[in-house]
């Protein structure tokens, strides 16, 4: 492994770790604070498995702060009859003691804390503001729905399913809601001449498998990119880009022998080619050089593509016509990640639920190999896309977390629940079983996420 893709293994790692800290220590630091306004002695409050690198204690009661060696999870240790003898004077503060009510609101809680936390990141990105591409459809390529429905390049997509489409964003979120709603959708676009058109897009079988990913590529629906000449305008911080010596102003003259005219050229070169060492001669000062650039390979749409890190120039009254800085103020921003939030959350519940009755492929389910690429991809665009990355991971988590199956929150819920209608709790071995089926459905579906995760990498 060359230097260039060490560094790049070592930034992914860096992201998600970072990420998943972030992640975890929210989700447990709502079942934390819960269970302290409940009156619940906490022991032990732990971030990461294993043996513990860090531990401190804090607070009246001694809770124990732990770092574990593993940084794939964390847990709340909470006074209980069950794992342990407890003081008489201290009784009134084990969890088994507490109310039905009291314990689902713990339980809950960290959920709750994950789904929070991606309600806080929209409406700071919102508030910041986003780049957004406006919704003007490129050329289809062939073979595709778009290009049998003869879309056109310059159209701009103005309604989907009966919704307003402003922005690139809207059009692929709402073709994955068509998607999953099985049935044909009317597409309505104006054509650079305003001419208004419409047409229904049918959804095949194929789609199931694209619903993780760029299901609007899939489709032959691509953003449109104006001519534009092939001069650097941008370079990512630790991309292949900047280890290959480009820099920004430079115009790139060839790649591999071939003339470079347009911008667009260099981008179908350059996602040709992951992992292959790529030779451009490049116009600088007046001179010509010969760099040696080596593409990084990344994931997008169950194909493997080429990566370097590398924006082009833009012309402002280009881009002010096909760009659109979007930005709120702080109450609108609010009902704007709300919005969000909730998309997010019923969009995972119906994918999962497909993927359960079989309308959805079980190859859309992603790992920690390829979460943590999009952490590292993330990170290096800069602070909003990684916050937006990680609002999305952690709508995902408190979804799961969710979900009625043992070991899970969403499983203690249930044991709860169904104590609250019995009015007494459920057996020791009915709970016993339940974590043992619990625990081999979790394990079954994280070989299954790895194994889509090296198929991906493999498959290449």
């Amino acid at each position: 492994m060359s230097a260039t893709g060490a560094m790049g293994v070592l930034w992914q790692i860096g992201a998600f770790i970072a990420a998943l800290g972030i992640l975890v220590v929210i989700h447990e630091l709502g079942h934390f604070l819960v269970a302290r306004g409940c009156g619940v002695k906490v022991m032990r409050f732990a971030v990461g498995f294993g043996k513990p690198l860090l531990s401190r204690q804090f607070g009246s009661d001694g809770t124990e702060l732990t770092l574990g060696a593993i940084p794939l999870g964390g847990y709340v240790k909470m006074l209980d009859e069950r794992e342990g003898p407890v003081a008489p004077h201290e009784l009134p503060r084990a969890f088994n003691r507490q109310s039905v009510g009291k314990r689902m609101l713990i339980v809950v809680a960290g959920p709750a804390a994950n789904l929070f936390l991606a309600v806080v990141l929209y409406w700071l990105v919102f508030q910041t503001g986003v780049s957004e591409m406006r919704s003007y459809v490129g050329q289809a390529p062939a073979g595709t729905v778009a290009a049998a429905l003869n879309v056109s390049a310059g159209e701009r997509v103005v309604r989907l399913d009966g919704r307003a489409i402003d922005v690139w964003s809207e059009f692929r979120l709402t073709l994955v809601d068509a998607a999953l709603a099985g049935h044909p959708v009317k597409l309505e676009t104006v054509t650079a001449e305003g001419t208004p058109v419409e047409r229904m897009i049918e959804f095949g079988r194929g789609v199931a498998d694209h619903l993780d990913g760029d299901l609007a590529g899939y489709l032959g629906f691509v953003p449109y990119a104006p001519p534009l000449r092939p001069v650097v305008g941008s370079i990512v911080d630790g991309s292949a880009a900047q280890a290959g010596g480009l820099k920004v102003g430079d115009t790139v003259a060839e790649i591999d022998g071939t003339a470079i005219a347009w911008w667009s050229q260099v981008v179908d070169c350059v996602k040709a080619s992951p992992g292959k060492s790529l030779t451009v001669t490049i116009a600088r000062d007046g001179q010509r050089k010969v760099l040696h650039i080596v593409p990084a390979g990344v994931e997008q749409g169950g194909i493997r593509i080429g990566r370097i890190g590398a924006g082009v120039r833009l012309d402002p009254s280009v881009d002010n016509r096909f760009r659109v800085e979007v930005r709120y103020g702080a109450v609108d921003a609010l009902g704007r990640s709300l919005q969000q939030t909730w998309d997010m959350a019923r969009l995972t519940l119906v994918v999962m639920a497909r993927m359960v009755t079989g309308e959805v492929s079980i190859r859309n389910i992603s790992g920690p190999v390829a979460i943590a690429d999009y952490a590292g991809q993330s990170a290096r665009i800069g602070p909003s896309a990684f916050a937006r990355f990680l609002a999305l991971v952690s709508v995902s988590l408190g979804v799961l977390n969710l979900l009625p199956i043992p070991i899970l929150d969403g499983g203690h819920l249930m044991y709860y629940l169904a104590e609250f209608f019995k009015g007494s709790p459920l057996a020791e071995r009915t709970l016993e079983i339940g974590q043992r089926i619990g625990i081999a459905l979790l394990g079954l579906l994280m070989a299954l996420a790895l194994y889509n995760d090296f198929n991906r990498l493999i498959s290449g």
